[in-house]
C-alpha cells in the first residue's frame, strides 16, 4: 500500500505550470478537471480535458492532465494493470508535442515541464510495476529537464514541487532503502530539508500543483518524518475538500490510529468500509481489508473482543483473495490479533491454532517472535 511513493525520487512529479496560458477559459477548465481528477469523478475530468485538447490540439496541456486522470484510474486500483498502455501512450503523445515546441524553441518553460512531467510519471509506473532500472533511467532523464526549466522560471512555486520531491528522497530513500543506491551513484545528492520547504512553499503557494504538494507533504510526514500532528492536519484538509478520494480518506484514519485516536479510527474506517461494501470508485477490496484491519484494533482495545474478531476474520478472508504472492502484513497480523482474542475469550486451543498458522506464514516485522511468545504465555489485555 505505500511502495508507490517509495521510488519518487526516479520519477520527479510535475504538475505542469500554465504560465504561458492567458485564456481564462482555458484556465477555468484546467482547475474545473483538476478538481475532479482528486475527487475521482474522471467522467467529468476527461470531459475538462478532452475541451482543453480541442481548443489547442498542438498544445500537450490538455493531453498531459488527460493523462492524468488515466493514472488516478491506476493509482486507486494498482494490482490492475489494464490501463498502463494507454497511460504510456498519453504520455508519449505529451512528449512528442513537447518536443516539437522545443525544437522551436528550446527554452519554452511550458515545454520543458510538460516534456519533465510525462517522463517523470513513465518513471513513476515502472517503479509501481518493479521495473527499477526504467524507474532510475526516468529519472536520470526527467532530472536536468525540471532544473533547466526552474532556471529560467525560479518564481514559479509550481516548479518547486519537482525539485523539492527529488531533494527530499534523494537524502531519504537510500539510507531507508540501501538497495537503490547503486543507481543513484551518478545523480546529485538530495537536501531534504530543502526538498521540505520547496514542497511546503508549493503546497501553500502553487497555482496548480498545491494539491498534489499537499498530498506529498503529508507522506512525508507520516512515513519518514514520523510528524503525525502535521500529516493529521494535511490529511484532514485533502479530505475535506475531496471526500470521494480514497487515498485521502485512508490517510485519515492511518493518522488517527498512529495516534491512538480510537474513536475516531472506528468513526473514519467505518465510513470506508462501508463505502467499499458498496462498490463505491476507489473503494475496493484491498481497502476494505484494511478497514476491516483496524476496526478490528479499535474493538480489541475497546474491550469487545467478539467485535473485533469478526473484523480480523473478514480481514483474514479478504487477504487470501488478495494475496497472491504470499500473505501480506495484514493476512499475518490478522491471525495473530485473533489469537490474542481467543486468549481473552479462554479459548485457548483456538488460540494456539491461530499463533501456529502465524508461524507458518511469512514473517511480518517480529510475527514470529510474537507468536512464540503467546505459546509459551496467554495473551492478556
Amino acid at each position: 500500500m505505500i511502495r508507490w511513493f517509495w521510488l519518487t525520487l526516479f520519477c520527479l512529479l510535475v504538475s505542469a505550470p500554465l504560465a504561458a496560458q492567458s485564456d481564462e477559459d482555458f484556465d477555468a477548465k484546467t482547475f474545473r478537471g483538476i478538481e475532479y481528477v482528486y475527487n475521482l469523478e474522471f467522467e467529468n475530468a476527461d470531459n475538462e480535458f478532452n475541451e482543453l485538447v480541442r481548443m489547442r490540439p498542438n498544445h500537450p496541456a490538455g493531453y498531459f492532465f488527460r493523462a492524468m486522470v488515466t493514472w488516478w484510474r491506476i493509482l486507486i486500483d494498482m494490482e490492475n494493470e489494464q490501463y498502463d498502455d494507454r497511460f504510456y501512450d498519453e504520455l508519449s503523445t505529451v512528449v512528442e508535442l513537447c518536443d516539437k515546441m522545443l525544437d522551436k524553441n528550446e527554452n519554452d518553460v511550458t515545454a520543458l515541464f510538460f516534456k519533465g512531467g510525462a517522463i517523470g510519471f513513465r518513471g513513476r509506473l515502472k517503479a509501481h510495476r518493479s521495473s527499477w532500472f526504467d524507474a532510475a533511467n526516468a529519472g536520470r532523464r526527467a532530472l536536468p529537464i525540471v532544473q533547466e526549466a526552474s532556471s529560467l522560471d525560479p518564481n514559479n512555486y509550481d516548479i518547486l514541487l519537482g525539485s523539492g520531491i527529488y531533494n527530499y528522497y534523494a537524502e531519504v530513500i537510500p539510507n531507508e532503502y540501501p538497495f537503490v543506491k547503486p543507481l543513484l551513484l551518478f545523480v546529485p545528492r538530495g537536501d531534504k530539508e530543502k526538498g521540505i520547504k520547496q514542497i511546503r512553499a508549493a503546497a501553500e503557494k502553487g497555482k496548480y500543483a498545491s494539491i498534489e504538494s499537499s498530498y506529498f507533504l503529508m507522506q512525508l510526514y507520516y512515513q519518514f518524518e514520523k510528524d503525525y500532528p502535521q500529516a493529521l492536519a494535511l490529511a484532514m484538509k485533502l479530505h475535506t475538500r475531496f471526500p470521494n478520494n480514497m487515498l485521502f480518506h485512508k490517510y485519515l484514519g492511518r493518522c488517527y490510529v498512529v495516534t491512538a485516536n480510537w474513536e475516531k479510527v472506528k468513526e473514519i474506517f467505518g465510513v470506508i468500509a462501508e463505502r467499499c461494501r458498496k462498490n463505491q470508485r476507489g473503494y475496493g477490496a484491498s481497502t476494505e481489508r484494511e478497514a476491516e484491519y483496524y476496526l478490528g484494533m479499535y474493538e480489541l482495545t475497546a474491550g469487545n473482543p467478539e467485535a473485533g474478531l469478526k473484523h480480523f476474520y473478514r480481514c483474514d478472508e479478504l487477504s487470501r483473495k488478495l494475496d497472491v504472492d504470499g500473505p501480506s502484513g495484514f493476512m499475518v497480523l490478522a491471525n495473530l490479533k485473533a489469537g490474542n482474542i481467543h486468549d481473552v475469550l479462554s479459548k485457548r486451543d483456538l488460540a494456539m491454532l491461530q499463533y501456529r498458522k502465524v508461524l507458518g506464514m511469512k514473517e511480518y516485522r517480529d510475527s514470529h517472535s510474537q507468536a512464540r511468545q503467546f505459546i509459551k504465555t496467554p495473551y492478556t489485555k
